[in-house]
């Protein structure tokens, strides 16, 4: 979502005639979007803006824009009282602070004409590309701002505010501008995304939603995520299983495998639920890819309910496990009414457990592709070898003298990793 919102303001700014500086030391605006889902996040974010300050005591026009969930955390007055060099203070999804500092300082001749320009920027929300950006093959559109479920531990409701669905017939026109552009991805975005158009009146639900945009021509894949085991349904997983251009991958995050635990985290769900629910995904999607999140070191987290984390990772043998240590964030129910009492260092170990075990389950799981033939669409090139990702969402490597940007091949994998695969193209 950071990233959607990066973009979004960063073709906003070229729209309105400002171009990408090679540096921070060439720009004459900067801006430092932030997140503190956890405390390492908001500690890197800080470092970075102090880092900045002696950029501007060097140059004093220089603009800098303080974003994101730091603002929404603090409010502008307490941070302009830490950071005083910050000429600007905006929240999560929201370029207007900037661009009206910027038309601010514009002439008067020039206010008008700016003021019109920002207005019709604004009204283009998030997925109008601007021509100077360039053609990117996978773009995030969030259909979902917000949330209003607010797990014992998260931040989100107080950084971004209620849940809120977007219209679907912007989100439509944004995917379809996306693709005139050169996108051949959409990946739909939320905090439970598969919460999308219960709050409005008459809205498509997700999978009316996914039906839609796959009616897109030019458009060959969608992704979406995050997902709550509570709003997976049946409906949904069908209609990923329908469509070709829906891509057997779910993101649902489990966060504990103890139920105490999920219980003191607000989860609304038991470890037998979840287990039974990757079992319904397994069997409704053939072939999918279950990527999930696991927090450890949760206050109480006992070494027994750890293990039960442990034993259901082990068990199920999921695809993707993205791992986080417990960090209490302000504002959160976790941080005012539960003791922080695992330990850091306790905390790693168990992390550095599971991180070694999804490696070895990976591993394996990766092994099941060598030999195998794997569509793949080509994102990008890093060194010599371009690469791209598999419906299940693994990434793949393969060496080319073509220009393989934005194209749909078939790659037969010849050596495999748990974090990659690396293959030859099948000639067509």
């Amino acid at each position: 979502m950071n990233v959607a919102d990066s973009d979004r303001l960063s073709r906003s700014l070229e729209n309105l005639g400002y171009s990408r500086a090679a540096g921070a030391e060439d720009a004459d605006v900067i801006i430092l979007n932030t997140c503190v889902v956890r405390q390492s996040a908001e500690d890197k974010a800080l470092g970075r803006l102090n880092s900045l300050r002696p950029l501007k005591q060097a140059k004093p026009e220089l603009v800098i824009n303080l974003m994101g969930c730091l603002v929404g955390v603090q409010g502008n007055q307490v941070m302009q009282k830490r950071f005083p060099w910050v000429d600007v203070f905006s929240g999560p999804s929201d370029p207007q602070p900037l661009l009206e500092f910027l038309g601010e300082a514009a002439d008067c001749e020039q206010a008008k004409a700016w003021r019109e320009q920002i207005d019709q920027v604004l009204d283009e929300e998030f997925g109008v590309l601007s021509p100077t950006q360039g053609p990117r093959v996978s773009e995030n559109l969030p259909i979902v701002l917000g949330c209003s479920h607010a797990c014992a531990y998260c931040v989100i409701p107080h950084r971004r505010g209620r849940e809120r669905s977007r219209d679907a017939e912007k989100i439509l026109h944004e995917a379809t501008a996306m693709t005139e552009r050169g996108a051949r991805e959409v990946v739909l975005l939320g905090q439970i995304v598969d919460r999308y158009g219960l709050d409005l009146p008459r809205s498509p639900l997700l999978p009316e939603l996914l039906a839609q945009l796959a009616q897109i021509p030019a458009l060959k894949r969608i992704r979406f995520l995050t997902s709550h085991p509570n709003w997976m349904t049946d409906a949904l997983l069908k209609e990923v299983a329908r469509q070709e251009k829906v891509m057997p991958h779910i993101e649902v995050p489990i966060q504990a495998g103890d139920d105490n635990v999920l219980l003191a985290m607000r989860r609304g769900y038991t470890n037998a639920q979840y287990r039974e629910l990757v079992g319904r995904i397994r069997e409704l999607i053939p072939g999918v890819s279950i990527g999930t999140d696991i927090i450890v070191g949760f206050p109480g987290e006992s070494e027994q309910a750890f293990m039960k984390t442990y034993d259901l990772l082990q068990d199920l043998k999921l695809d993707v496990a993205h791992l986080a240590r417990y960090s209490p964030r302000p504002n959160t129910y976790s941080a005012r009414f539960l003791e922080d009492d695992i330990p850091a260092v306790e905390k790693m170990r168990r992390f550095r457990a599971l991180e070694d075990l999804q490696e070895q389950i990976v591993g394996e799981l990766n092994k099941a592709f060598l030999g195998q033939n794997v569509p793949v669409l080509f994102e990008g090139k890093s060194k010599k070898r371009w690469y791209g990702r598999t419906p299940t969402n693994r990434l793949a490597f393969v060496d080319s003298q073509e220009d393989l940007l934005g194209q749909l091949r078939t790659v037969r994998v010849n050596w495999t990793g748990p974090w990659s695969l690396i293959g030859e193209l099948v000639p067509a």
